[in-house]
């Protein structure tokens, strides 16, 4: 199991490589995630929803994504509440206070989910959640050590020394937890090093002394390495892409429950195209394409770009020719209303939307769960991708679909060709029809850009880092493996 001393130290990625790694190698090797807190989703080969880092995870080891690698997702709706899901399917919605109880029932179903992945592969990698040496959490903990105890599993704590204080980090985590916790810590890896090894020695020679653990390795910062965000909206900087003169302007608004905002990651890394994320708050900037993404609180999210001027901003847009893309809960606010009689992501009611398409929006209690494929409407380009949504969309108008997919049309596009909707996650994910997309908004001479060649690049790329920076033969002791590089 990995644990990282804080969010965002690198478990994810240590992940990954591993899985990878472990791949290569012949081995059948699996991902888990007892409890993942993310926006951020897929659809599995078993029809559920999990997190897309486990996803991506499944993707290193060769395996399509299954619920099982992911058994409880939490999707936060407020910032004191989440949807539940389990695996694969929404229970209901929780307060803090209320799914800190239900943890002894989700533990089963953490449980059940390992125990199915070590039966069927001959290893399974688990990444944590956040820090194991959060005190307040520690009760009914099933996401870090609380898991790792109840199935006896070896940990490695990794620390992301960019942050600063890693010393610290290491030690005061260990510092924090039981006995039979600290003992089950077999050896540290710090991330994101940058600099001279040979000041970073004695630190390094201190740290197994005073703690009598070994430091697995050291990972240097991978600079331009691109790997799915977990959750956090990336900085977009740090993309670290090389951008030709002639490039298209899309923004999208950073919504407070923005969800699936990796469907922008092709955009975001295409060498033509110059996407930012905006902050509400922040200026709104004139661009060729404005994008809605999607949101699990689409009524709450609307209202808070309605009052931070992106509805007067998209109609001004609009009327000096610029392009609107929608997808998902985006899509939904394009219409004239959107309901929640039952009060599934907030208060029960209805809100107005914008009025781009004439259609309303229903959230019902079953989500829409699926893979899904076809062609883009505007000139037939293969898509792929997923839907996951509670909206049951009316049109009381005739449009143009937006995509034609084997199961029928979904979306919309309006008659002046300036606006499109969809229910597709992975839009751009295609090259041609990205290319498509972008010449649509305006990009001239757009070229392809295929976006899975480099992911698998990255993948590849962290599995040479194992290789190069790790203790690789301390790691085959701890996963019992026979092979012992010489």
């Amino acid at each position: 199991m990995i644990q990282g001393t804080t969010s965002d130290a690198g478990k994810s990625m240590l992940v990954t490589a591993l899985c990878r790694w472990l791949a290569r190698q012949g081995a059948q090797v699996a991902p888990f995630k007892p409890q993942n807190m993310a926006l951020n989703s897929v659809v599995t080969e078993d029809g559920g929803e999990m997190g897309r880092a486990q996803a991506v995870q499944a993707h290193a080891c060769g395996l399509k994504p299954h619920t099982d690698m992911n058994p409880v997702l939490l999707k936060p709706n407020t910032d004191v509440g989440a949807q539940v899901i389990i695996h694969g399917h929404a229970v209901g919605n929780m307060d803090a206070g209320h799914y800190h109880d239900y943890k002894t029932i989700a533990l089963n179903a953490v449980l059940e989910s390992h125990a199915r992945l070590t039966t069927n592969y001959d290893r399974v990698i688990v990444e944590g959640a956040g820090s194991p040496a959060e005190i307040n959490l520690r009760d009914n903990d099933i996401a870090n050590m609380g898991f790792a105890e109840a199935v006896d599993c070896p940990v490695i704590l990794i620390a992301d020394i960019d942050r600063g204080g890693v010393f610290a980090h290491l030690v005061g985590t260990l510092a924090l937890l039981s006995d039979s916790e600290q003992a089950r810590i077999k050896g540290f890896v710090i991330n994101r090093f940058r600099g001279d090894m040979a000041l970073l020695q004695s630190g390094l020679d201190w740290l197994e002394e005073y703690t009598g653990k070994p430091v697995l390795g050291v990972l240097p910062y991978l600079h331009g390495l691109h790997l799915e965000a977990e959750d956090a909206v990336p900085h977009t900087s740090e993309a670290e892409v090389f951008k030709e003169t002639q490039c298209i302007n899309i923004i999208v608004p950073v919504l407070p429950r923005i969800s699936n905002h990796t469907d922008f990651d092709p955009l975001r890394l295409h060498p033509q195209v110059n996407l930012q994320f905006i902050r509400l708050g922040d200026d709104i900037p004139s661009a060729d394409l404005i994008i809605l993404p999607g949101s699990k609180s689409v009524r709450a999210d609307l209202e808070l770009i309605r009052q931070h001027g992106w509805e007067m901003a998209i109609k001004k847009h609009l009327r000096y020719g610029g392009k609107i893309i929608g997808i998902c809960g985006g899509f939904q606010m394009m219409g004239k209303l959107i309901h929640d009689p039952d009060g599934l992501e907030s208060n029960a009611g209805s809100s107005n939307a914008m009025a781009l398409f004439n259609m309303s929006t229903t959230l019902a209690p079953d989500k829409q769960l699926r893979n899904v494929y076809g062609t883009l409407a505007l000139d037939d380009s293969t898509v792929t991708g997923y839907e996951i949504h509670a909206g049951v969309t009316t049109y009381h108008s005739i449009y143009a679909p937006a995509v034609c997919l084997a199961h029928g049309s979904d979306g919309a596009m309006s008659a002046d060709g300036m606006i499109l909707g969809t229910y597709l996650h992975g839009l751009f994910e295609s090259p041609t029809a990205c290319t498509t997309l972008l010449s649509w908004a305006g990009l001239n001479d757009a070229k392809p850009f295929d976006y899975h060649a480099l992911h698998e690049t990255a993948i590849n790329r962290l599995a040479d880092t194992i290789e190069q920076h790790m203790d690789t033969a301390q790691l085959y002791k701890l996963l019992n493996l026979e092979k012992v590089p010489s």
